[in-house]
């Protein structure tokens, strides 16, 4: 599955669209004007990452697999499949044939994907396997670092091909650094070694150096959150520190308990001095020292604790030997592993992919995945299928990334330009399903206080717009009757694949520097229960009947989704310290937000926050913890967004306990983009989008944690080895009652961590001109899993 960071793309998802009259079919010139949130101009099919850059990608790219109405997966797409859906019959055809087999004798699956032979990408060029096999080589170099997932299946081959090593040498070089590491690192090599003396020199040069570059990101984490610490810890003002690479150090080992300052002189853990008013300084190699000394130079048991992005060191330590040294044994003939052994080439339209063992959300990625033209996005000279060249170097994916805001695909359409905030697109006249009807399409940024007023003016065709109870009022007084849809405009709505949070950083809330701990978990679940309990009346005022409040990190229209009749089930951060209820069923308005605000108490207490009786206030944080918080909203800078009443109520709340609450709505949205990006965040509001399967793996899986070279889309920053494991359990069955009771416990885990408050399941809304659209001819039955644009090439604008 894919998750898309941002405030979620309404216009891929769906909506349920009321029946028109027909009309007379206009010029083919005429353009179709849709509103949109602004772009980051990540166009690229690899590297889009907000919503709203996938929806321009969308309309330029075709994957392999096809869904129906319901999300069911439609295998023989070539010729069709007719499938029923709400008393119709609908044909759904696609651009390949997709078959998945497991075989329990090799506990190996096999996905088949078979293409359309006359499909052409829109410039002409034919589309292949190898166009496939090029993409799937792109997704799966060890340089890629988009958000898709691919690598995270168990494709064989996969592993010995990202360390270009065999699987027998491979375990080879992983004992070797074993025993090397075992041996010590003051050991005096001898040729009964079973390894060289250059090989254990390299080891402990990786291992110093790969420990040392976590130590300098505790500095600069140290030096980008708790600057302003420095006055009180180290008797140096932020000025001072910021032009000072040794005060960074010493700010760095102070905040980490790594040492302490007094009267200039600063003293390490270990008891070795430095006289800062001398300008002795410790180093970042003082600093590793000092951790070496108090872990007796276990990477693993440092990184446990202390690694500030949760950065695996020991890991790799041997994943760097191995990947340095594993190449080299002979046993490899100076060839390294030159392929993907599980993907195979079958003819020049079909291609399959081998993984060990079964695992349920595997088919949306292996098969979902959009075929990118290798003869745009690659090299074709670098490109030979029988000699092992994919299109581009190994561990270089340069040639790709150029092409990342100029898409070019299979796709309805192609991309023309981006240009004052518009994207510009032509009708792709090669399109396998046939030209579309309307030639031209403008993706236009439009503020969303602007989108009912720009149909109705006709500035724009359709747009976005969040279905709230001004916004539906406006609507009605546009049209004649009164109501919704009319004359003017056309409401859609329909339930939307995904969900709005309110997110907490455990990397950046916490106590002492360690996100998992209890101390740590109660200060978070303090800010959760007062954001929580402000949820009912926020998010009614702001949508009315068009969302309900969640109480779990998923879509409601998930089938996993935890239902209140399930046993177990329990309403979001409604639990105080002591593991009692907090509210009671007739506490409403003041009374609820005063019962949340003393549990709050608790829970700071319990984290070691001091508290005075007198002023009834907190008046100092534990070390590594504040009184004080950030929350970024996207609101435009002007407060439009549901969760805005929610964070206001909460900053009010806490006020009067003496933590502080700063709200930050930036009228640029890239502002929380870039700190999601940077993992600088303390809070935030926000929207997730899903995909058909509910895997959790790259939002809460520890490897997506910011920075590690995974999906980058774990901005919680959670690592816990029990939801890892729960993340794997319940995607390795197709048994779905077995599967939703794992994601409940993967639930409850992130629940217990508070670092997600669940906030709203809505319902889409996409509004169009009922004048200038041919509304008869929008694809029928739309539904959280048909979207409006599925068959875009048949829209059409009626006659002016």
């Amino acid at each position: 599955m894919k998750l898309r960071r941002s405030l979620v793309s309404l216009l891929m998802a769906v909506v349920m669209v009321l029946s028109m009259a027909p009309a007379l079919a206009a010029s083919t010139d005429t353009p179709l004007v849709v509103a949109y949130s602004p772009f980051s101009e990540k166009f690229s099919p690899f590297f889009a990452d907000t919503g709203y850059d996938m929806d321009v990608v969308t309309m330029t790219q075709i994957a392999p697999l096809t869904t129906d109405r319901l999300g069911g997966i439609v295998s023989n797409a070539i010729e069709g499949e007719t499938i029923n859906y709400n008393g119709t019959d609908y044909l759904y055809t696609g651009p390949a044939d997709t078959k998945v087999e497991y075989d329990e004798a090799t506990n190996i699956t096999t996905y088949t994907t078979k293409l359309r032979d006359d499909i052409k990408f829109s410039d002409g060029t034919p589309l292949t396997a190898d166009d496939l096999i090029f993409s799937y080589y792109v997704y799966l170099d060890p340089a890629y670092v988009g958000s898709t997932t691919l690598n995270s299946y168990a494709i064989v081959g996969l592993n010995d091909y990202l360390t270009q090593t065999s699987s027998d040498v491979f375990a080879k070089y992983e004992q070797m650094s074993a025993d090397i590491y075992a041996a010590g690192s003051d050991h005096e090599w001898a040729e009964t070694d079973t390894w060289t003396k250059e090989q254990q020199e390299s080891y402990w040069t990786g291992f110093n150096g790969e420990w040392s570059r976590d130590v300098q990101k505790i500095v600069d984490y140290v030096f980008a959150n708790y600057l302003s610490y420095a006055p009180d810890q180290i008797g140096y003002t932020e000025e001072e520190v910021t032009a000072n690479e040794g005060l960074k150090v010493v700010l760095g080992m102070a905040m980490w308990g790594f040492g302490k300052v007094e009267e200039k002189v600063f003293t390490s853990a270990s008891g070795k001095t430095w006289d800062l008013s001398a300008d002795e300084y410790p180093t970042v190699e003082d600093y590793y020292n000092e951790t070496y000394l108090a872990y007796e130079g276990d990477p693993a048991a440092y990184a446990g604790v202390e690694s500030p992005d949760g950065t695996d060191v020991a890991g790799n330590i041997q994943k760097n030997f191995i990947g340095f040294w594993g190449p080299k044994d002979e046993a490899m003939g100076g060839q390294g592993v030159p392929n993907i052994a599980g993907i195979e080439k079958i003819d020049d339209y079909t291609v399959a992919v081998q993984t060990i063992g079964y695992e349920a959300p595997a088919v949306y990625s292996i098969q979902g995945i959009q075929v990118a033209p290798l003869h745009y996005y690659g090299d074709v000279a670098q490109y030979d299928y029988e000699n092992n060249q994919f299109g581009h170097p190994y561990g270089d994916l340069t040639i790709v990334g150029q092409k990342t805001t100029q898409p070019l695909g299979a796709g309805p359409y192609k991309y023309v330009k981006y240009e004052n905030r518009v994207v510009y697109f032509e009708a792709n006249e090669f399109f396998y399903k046939g030209a579309p009807k309307i030639k031209y399409v403008q993706f236009k940024e439009t503020a969303s206080d602007e989108v009912v007023n720009g149909v109705a003016s006709g500035v724009v065709d359709a747009g976005e717009l969040t279905f709230k109870v001004d916004n539906l009022a406006t609507i009605a007084a546009l049209n004649d009757n009164g109501e919704a849809t009319g004359n003017v405009i056309t409401t859609s709505l329909v339930d939307n694949l995904g969900y709005g949070y309110i997110g907490i950083n455990a990397e950046t809330v916490n106590v002492g520097g360690e996100p998992a701990s209890d101390a740590s978990k109660n200060l978070r679940r303090a800010l959760a229960t007062v954001l929580a309990v402000y949820r009912d009346m926020s998010y009614d005022s702001y949508y009315g009947e068009a969302a309900s409040v969640i109480n779990y990190p998923i879509s409601n229209t998930s089938w996993a989704a935890p239902q209140a009749t399930d046993e177990g089930y329990k309403v979001a951060f409604s639990v105080d310290a002591e593991g009692n209820d907090i509210f009671t069923s007739d506490m409403v308005g003041e009374v609820k937000y005063e019962a949340a605000v003393n549990a709050a108490k608790g829970f700071l207490m319990a984290a070691g926050f001091t508290f005075d009786e007198a002023t009834g206030k907190f008046t100092a944080a534990p070390e590594g913890a504040k009184l004080s918080y950030e929350v970024i909203i996207p609101a435009d800078g002007s407060g439009d967004h549901p969760s805005f009443a929610v964070l206001t109520g909460a900053k009010a709340s806490l006020e009067t306990i003496g933590i502080e609450l700063k709200i930050n709505d930036p009228a640029d949205s890239n502002v929380l983009w870039n700190a999601l990006d940077s993992g600088e965040q303390e809070l935030w509001a926000a929207a997730w989008g899903a995909t058909i399967d509910p895997d959790m793996y790259q939002v809460y899986h520890s490897s997506g944690i910011v920075g590690l070279g995974g999906s980058d889309s774990n901005h919680y920053h959670i690592a816990d080895e029990m939801l890892d494991d729960a993340i794997i359990r319940a995607r390795q069955s197709d048994d779905q009652a077995y599967r939703k009771a794992v994601y409940k416990e993967a639930l409850d885990i992130i629940a217990d961590w508070a670092v997600e408050v669940p906030a709203y399941q809505r319902q889409n809304s996409i509004i169009f001109s009922t004048e200038r659209l041919n509304l008869s001819t929008l694809t029928p039955d739309i539904t959280t899993f048909w979207g409006w644009m599925s068959e875009i090439e048949l829209l059409e604008m009626n006659a002016k």
